[in-house]
């Protein structure tokens, strides 16, 4: 089945004309405030705007390593498309294929059967998942933080593994559940490593038998520094943070194996570990791959300083899924900051195609980075002089974040978790059974009592 390409509208003295149709392949901050600009620059009888995403909300993912510290709720680093827009349609499911010769997208519902979509334009703001690598043993123990869910499973897998090194007698269990694993010293590594620590940390003061020092973090990093984003000065003050720590940061270190949870690395060292953590890098969304549009030797979509695609009409991209040119030779690095600024570019031209008007190009000098690395602790690079470690960057990195999360209600919703934070302490109630809630109902319905015992019904 194929849903039409655009709708008549019937104006008075029988006038009708086709309405073009804008669709927006995915929901994340790019296409969120692409098809929020378009639906507030645009007119009803302009165009009618629809966004397809697996979710049905938008994830702040600079706040994903607070999620899964526990500093934020999970809840609050999404919001929910629906309540985004106000005309705008929202398709929730995937996005298999794209055939822009035919103007139509294959698309696979959440429930019920896959159909095709037609669009005039289309917007490629597909974003990015995790790049992994065929080491033995990851895809059956890594975990990504890359969604709010992995963050969620993160925060309960952590406090599950300190519950059992402290309920068992086995040395051999209890040392491999207190040895966690992070591979990947960008953004998304060193935070989530540096936060997860601060979690457990702040959580041996519950257990009677686990104390600070038999924790064992390690962070793997392939290039020899970490944080590149924060410039060589404030990485380098960075990772002196970590050490003093104890966080064993690895530089020019690979993770060769991880098979049955048992971490090789290429210096040599081996160990059993009950928590790994993959972040070394990402990828274009594999729709990408799935379309006949152009791409960059990378994998990107090729696109232009005015988020047009090339050799091709009616398609514009952007963030993590595009590859745009800088005017230095470069393309802009795929980021959240990147992603901010592209929107309302994209959505002028977007509406200049429409209107026949003239499209601008995407320019941005990079503003710096900031980094939160637990409880009053960060680093801070800004405006390429500005250079900040300690609490001062922590500040830094929570003012820039609250301004930037969307909406009115996350930013207060955020504020308020922060602000709770200051005078209680840190919950420390892990959930893992949230991961498979209908086990316990299965295993009460597949044992009996007999002979005074439990047994299982067979």
């Amino acid at each position: 089945m194929t849903e039409s390409r655009n709708y008549r509208l019937v104006h008075g003295g029988g006038d009708e004309r086709e309405i073009p149709h804008v669709l927006v392949v995915g929901g994340g901050y790019l296409g969120m405030y692409t098809a929020k600009q378009l639906e507030r620059k645009l007119g009803p009888g302009e165009a009618r705007i629809t966004v397809i995403d697996p979710n049905s909300y938008m994830t702040y993912q600079p706040f994903l390593p607070e999620a899964a510290a526990g500093s934020i709720n999970p809840r609050n680093v999404v919001v929910p498309l629906r309540k985004v827009f106000r005309r705008a349609r929202v398709l929730t499911g995937r996005v298999v294929r794209i055939d822009h010769a035919a103007r139509t997208v294959g698309f696979e519902p959440a429930v019920g059967e896959p159909r095709e979509i037609n669009y005039d334009y289309l917007v490629m703001a597909a974003g990015a998942v995790s790049r992994t690598l065929p080491i033995p043993g990851l895809a059956e123990w890594g975990i990504g933080i890359k969604t709010v869910e992995e963050a969620a499973f993160l925060r309960n897998h952590v406090l599950e593994q300190l519950n059992i090194a402290d309920s068992t007698s086995d040395p051999e269990v209890r040392r491999k559940a207190l040895n966690f694993v992070f591979v990947g010293g960008g953004f998304a590594g060193a935070e989530a490593v540096a936060e997860l620590e601060d979690l457990a940390r702040d959580a041996t003061r519950i257990y009677s038998s686990i104390g600070i020092d038999d924790l064992r973090f390690y962070l793997i990093e392939a290039a020899d520094k970490i944080l590149p984003e924060v410039g060589e000065e404030v990485g380098a003050k960075a990772l002196n943070q970590l050490r003093q720590r104890g966080i064993d940061v690895r530089l020019s270190t690979f993770l060769e194996s991880a098979t049955d949870q048992r971490v090789r690395l290429s210096d040599g060292t081996e160990f059993d570990a009950g928590t790994l953590v993959w972040t070394a890098g990402v990828k274009p969304n594999p729709v990408v791959a799935a379309s006949d549009l152009p791409l960059g030797p990378k994998g990107h979509v090729d696109t232009s300083e005015y988020l047009t695609v090339n050799e091709v009409e009616n398609v514009f991209a952007g963030g993590d899924n595009a590859q745009v040119p800088d005017g230095h030779g470069g393309f802009y690095p795929p980021n959240a900051q990147n992603a901010v600024r592209q929107a309302p570019v994209l959505a002028h031209n977007v509406i200049a195609a429409l209107r026949g008007g003239d499209m601008v190009a995407y320019q941005h000098r990079n503003l710096g980075a900031v980094a939160g690395l637990g409880l009053h602790k960060g680093a801070a690079q800004m405006f390429g002089k500005i250079k900040l470690t300690g609490r001062l960057a922590w500040y830094a990195h929570r003012a820039y974040h609250l301004f930037a999360v969307p909406t009115f209600n996350r930013k207060m919703r955020v504020l308020a978790d922060w602000t709770l934070g200051l005078f209680l302490r840190r919950d420390l109630a892990a959930l893992p059974e949230m991961e498979e809630p209908r086990q316990a109902f299965e295993e009460a319905n597949a044992v009996t009592v007999r002979d005074g015992r439990l047994r299982r019904v067979s």
